[in-house]
């Protein structure tokens, strides 16, 4: 059986931040206010960018944390595709046609205070507002075309959340 072409697919990163008493981190993506608008950081990988950094950037960008252990992540890459209407609006942004993305998942373990947390810290603000959650939640919390993508995210840091 021959590996999918994932070529097509955007190189992310996606990152679990779990507190002390097992919650996860969630941020709301700016300017959504209902619907699915919750979701944890991620992004894309700069060519040549090792994994664990990049995830690391994406978590200091998007939510100023950079005290942060490394609990675990996951093997090879979780995918998911784009719908149409998403990509024909890249296109029409003039945005690289990605078909999708391509994922690698960290957990890490938040060793600071919630006062560390500070949602602009980069030019491009990603959340607006934000909380601690149960880790089940965020296949519900998420849009439906990364509903899969963050069940088995759950289900490979699941054991982080006790």
């Amino acid at each position: 059986m021959s590996s999918p072409d994932l070529s097509r697919h955007r190189p992310n990163v996606g990152v679990v931040l779990f507190n002390a008493e097992g919650q996860v981190w969630y941020g709301r993506r700016a300017g959504m206010t209902e619907g699915h608008a919750w979701q944890f950081p991620q992004g894309g990988v700069d060519p040549g960018e090792d994994l664990e950094a990049a995830a690391r950037r994406e978590l200091e960008e998007e939510t100023g944390v950079t005290s942060a252990e490394l609990m675990g992540r996951t093997d090879g890459w979780i995918v998911y595709d784009f719908p149409e209407a998403l990509k024909a609006q890249h296109r029409r942004d003039g945005r690289k046609p990605w078909d999708g993305q391509k994922q690698v998942w960290f957990a890490f373990r938040f060793t600071g205070e919630d006062a560390e947390i500070a949602l602009d810290r980069h030019e491009e603000v990603e959340f607006d507002a934000w909380r601690w959650g149960r880790l089940e939640e965020a296949p519900e919390l998420i849009v439906p075309f990364k509903r899969d993508a963050y069940e088995q995210v759950v289900a490979a840091f699941t054991r982080f959340a006790s």
